[in-house]
């Protein structure tokens, strides 16, 4: 749920660089030359701006824990280093630095799991004590994964292969791999689970076939086809709350809608229309022909579509329930959001109904020419005034301030036995679980023994 600018590329307008969505799509985080924004996006008339952090310029990747104070920063001037900050206290929590570049990073209520091009972490959020190392992955350049956002099971799915289209879905509570899915014949472009971490979106580098798993069997459940007219590369995959729709996007100018229902024989019987007698036509015939061309009759299309004002620029798409009503957003590199309507009975071309400006807002958080405007901060409880992060990650636990402490480990294989020369970053252990002073924006879960 992310798009990102390559770091030797331009920039986007007003220092856009990264934008993604929280795990329930209840906020926006935007990386910028200056720092990172948090914006609200539980309304479509307005787009509050919840936080604004200064601690790192040029922000790539900036991953928020659903509402809680906890965010997760890179920067491009520190591209193996990752902060983990309590913004509403203005701290920092911890940072842990890596023997390569961040690529990305994924968090749930139970694990943190940051990605490097060929090794994959898994920390325990609850302490931020590293749990495992996944080493010698396929070659990963652009940081494909996907975490599961519910805690209870935590599967992560990452390529298995960096010439062809497999998945490998691993549990990252127990710490096991559970399953390897043969899901395309090109290499994997987009990949995402649903809410419950039950099925897995999947697509690849042609971007013309998007399908949808069980997990954790892996049996294929459903196969759309976005287009056959041309190869397009996927940004990002999302599904419904309810996992009824999956939404896709890529660096053409739609982006479309998928509909996740079976066709059973009962309902085709039930309404002997003209279109229902040719498709069954359509379905007997295509037990002769060659495999591809069956696929491709079998092959669903997409429910609704949107058609964007733009073409090859990068974003990331979600669907959310927003005032009662379901919503497409649309968070392009152009610097804006775009908010649509979503027909859930018929579906068609979904109807542009807000559109936010990032640059209006980076602007005007950034904008030093202009008097600030003085305001209660009682009106708006949201608004939280950025503190530099002056105190330790002992601080935040309100533990006895410590000087910061490094140390240099060895890392830890497949089996979790020492790996010679792995070098696992220099951190600052926890001693007791994080508190972010969110109670009923993070409810304590239990730790469980693996």
């Amino acid at each position: 749920m992310e798009t990102r600018e390559e770091p030797e590329g331009p920039l986007g307008p007003q220092g856009l660089i990264y934008a993604s969505f929280n795990q329930d799509t209840t906020s926006l985080a935007v990386g910028t030359k200056a720092g990172y924004k948090l914006f609200s996006v539980t309304s479509v008339e307005k787009m509050d701006c919840i936080h604004e952090g200064v601690e790192s310029p040029e922000v790539y990747i900036c991953e928020r824990l659903f509402s809680s104070s906890l965010v997760v920063v890179v920067s491009l001037s520190l591209p193996r280093r990752m902060n983990v900050y309590h913004f509403k206290k203005g701290t920092e929590i911890c940072n842990y630095s890596y023997s390569n570049n961040i690529l990305s990073v994924r968090l749930n209520r139970q694990r943190l799991v940051v990605c490097l091009e060929e090794s994959i972490y898994i920390h325990n959020i609850k302490d931020m004590k590293l749990l495992k190392t996944l080493l010698n992955t396929p070659s990963n350049p652009t940081g494909l994964l996907a975490l599961s956002v519910n805690h209870g099971n935590s599967y992560l799915a990452y390529p298995g292969s960096a010439t062809i289209g497999e998945i490998i879905v691993y549990d990252a509570n127990n710490l096991s791999t559970l399953t390897m899915i043969q899901a395309h014949d090109s290499p994997l472009a987009a990949i995402t689970f649903n809410g419950s971490g039950t099925k897995l979106a999947s697509a690849s580098e042609r971007g013309t076939v998007i399908r949808v798993f069980t997990v954790p069997e892996g049996h294929r459940l459903f196969e759309f086809r976005r287009g056959m007219k041309r190869y397009v590369s996927i940004s990002s995959l999302s599904f419904s709350t309810d996992a009824q729709f999956l939404c896709a996007s890529s660096n053409t100018e739609t982006v479309h809608i998928f509909k996740l229902e079976q066709h059973s024989p009962s309902q085709e019987e039930e309404s002997p229309t003209w279109s229902a007698y040719v498709g069954k036509m359509f379905t007997a015939a295509s037990t002769y022909l060659p495999a591809q061309v069956s696929d491709m009759m079998h092959q669903d299309r997409a429910f609704a579509t949107v058609r964007l004002n733009m073409f090859g620029l990068k974003n990331v798409c979600a669907l959310a329930t927003i005032q009662k009503m379901p919503r497409l957003l649309v968070a392009s590199s152009d610097g804006h959001l775009y908010i649509y309507n979503v027909d859930p009975q018929d579906g068609g071309e979904c109807v542009l109904v807000q559109k936010h400006s990032l640059c209006w807002c980076v602007s005007r958080l950034f904008d030093t020419d202009e008097d600030p405007v003085d305001q209660d901060e009682d009106t708006d409880p949201e608004v939280v005034r950025p503190q530099p992060p002056s105190q330790s990650y002992a601080a935040t636990l309100a533990l006895p301030s410590t000087p910061p402490t490094s140390a240099t480990l060895t890392g830890y294989s497949e089996d979790g036995g020492a790996q010679k020369g792995e070098v696992i970053p220099e951190h600052e252990f926890a001693e007791g679980p994080v508190c972010l002073d969110d109670e009923n924006e993070f409810p304590p879960v239990s730790k469980q023994s693996n």
